[in-house]
């Protein structure tokens, strides 16, 4: 691993040469190289540890769905990677890294102000590591894609390409900006259509245009929401959304009531006043996504003074899975880790954004529920499309990294060649064969009854 000993107060060539200096102990040539690690731990045990903290109802619903396809697999295993990867070769650079990196968690939401950019938008498992890590995460992703999608290895490695490209190029871009001006880089709704051919611009309009014509709340509400006599309520849709029936079950609403006072403190003085005019009309348990199922989430539905609906939506969080190998956050709060990571990588980040302590000593963070979110359709894409996604999240990445990073140092080391980029690009191949050998194992886990799972139809 290189280091590097820059003062505090080096000046941006220095740093600049710096990182072209960590190319002796670390060729960019290396960082293609995947091997599994003689001690590499047995993954199903080490997805297994991570049910501990899971609803146990849920669980199978978490195994069936990584189940379905080695990529679906990938977005669930996060905690998987983040072990091989701390056995990669690395510079040593660290930044606010995602710590889950993979293409479906971009995607475009809305600004406070109601503009829609492009950015990452999960960071549950955020934390301060190595900038090599998201890039590594976020390439291989594009390789099990492509092959989800029925294209070929050649379409999967030229996406992955055009994301360490990018990222490449991007960074170089940042490392020349003033240091205000990379803070307020946003990617808005016309830098996406200007990367894309006509007739994906068109599709994309429309879809900008549904889902800005009013707020995601207004949208949401006739989705989830049914009347009862007691006034709205959130509809019942088990197994993926209902109503809390465990322990304290009578007094479960009166104990969120609490825990959004505590909630509360965490917003800023403008946000407060914002929220208290609120009222909590119903709350339910939801399951999302792949790597949170059977976590703690809910959806809070609450009613505004004039009768307006806001949804907000809890999740549990965790320790990041980089924990054990980039060492512990530096907040006491794995929510509070959570929305300063977000403050620290996003454009811009939810207004409501904001952390709590509930019943079991459980961590959770808050924010709004698809607020006006726009989520890329990987599925229709084909290689033309998949390699256009994939500059654009490289870019997204950069972003990221260079707001609250180091650009000059690792603008240095990754240099103006495609030696970084042809390097993950191999990677990003040798990787998703790894991902798909894990995925045979679970697969055999199940057939050996090791394993519950529940196929949703």
């Amino acid at each position: 691993m290189a280091k590097t000993s820059l003062p505090d107060h080096a000046t941006p060539e220095q740093r600049n040469a710096a990182g072209k200096a960590m190319r002796d102990a670390v060729p960019r040539a290396a960082q293609g190289a995947w091997k599994p690690h003689p001690k590499r731990p047995d993954i199903m045990a080490l997805l297994q540890s991570a049910d501990a903290n899971r609803l146990p109802e849920l669980v199978p619903i978490r195994y069936g769905r990584m189940l379905r396809t080695p990529f679906t697999f990938y977005r669930g295993s996060a905690a998987i990677m983040a072990g091989d990867l701390a056995t990669t070769p690395g510079t040593g650079l660290r930044v606010q890294a995602c710590g889950d990196a993979h293409l479906m968690n971009f995607g475009g939401f809305a600004t406070p102000e109601r503009r829609l950019v492009f950015d990452i938008n999960d960071l549950d498992e955020t934390l301060p590591a190595p900038w090599e890590w998201d890039v590594k995460r976020l390439v291989a992703s594009f390789v099990l894609a492509a092959r989800s999608n029925g294209l070929s290895d050649d379409a999967g490695r030229e996406a992955a390409m055009a994301c360490a490209r990018s990222y490449r190029k991007r960074m170089r871009d940042y490392a020349r900006c003033d240091v205000l001006e990379t803070w307020y880089a946003r990617i808005d709704a016309d830098d996406v259509l200007d990367m894309l051919p006509a007739a994906h611009r068109d599709r994309l309009e429309k879809r900008i245009a549904k889902a800005t014509e009013a707020t995601s709340s207004e949208l949401v509400f006739p989705k989830l929401v049914e009347q009862s006599r007691a006034g709205p309520r959130i509809r019942d849709e088990p197994p993926l959304l209902f109503h809390w029936t465990g322990p304290n079950s009578e007094r479960h609403m009166d104990m969120i009531r609490e825990a959004l006072g505590a909630y509360r403190e965490t917003l800023a003085d403008d946000r407060r006043v914002l929220f208290d005019r609120y009222e909590l009309a119903d709350g339910a348990l939801k399951v999302v996504g792949i790597g949170s199922v059977g976590t703690f989430c809910m959806v809070l539905l609450f009613t505004s003074i004039a009768g307006d609906p806001l949804f907000l939506q809890v999740k549990q969080a965790n320790a990041s899975v980089l924990e054990p190998h980039a060492g512990p956050s530096a907040y006491p709060h794995h929510g509070q880790r959570v929305v300063m990571g977000q403050r620290l990588m996003q454009t811009a980040s939810d207004i409501f954004l904001g952390w709590v302590t509930g019943g079991a000593g459980r961590q959770f963070y808050l924010r709004q529920l698809r607020d006006v979110k726009l989520s890329p359709m990987v599925e229709t894409f084909d290689g033309e499309m998949l390699e256009i996604y994939g500059a654009l999240c490289g870019w997204a990445l950069a972003r990221a990294h260079a707001k609250a990073g180091d650009p000059w140092t690792i603008s240095g080391y990754l240099g103006s060649s495609e030696k970084f980029d042809e390097a993950m690009g191999r990677f990003a191949l040798v990787y998703a064969d790894q991902a798909e050998r894990d995925h045979a194992t679970l697969k055999a886990a199940v057939r050996a009854g090791k394993i519950a799972v529940e196929m949703e139809r």
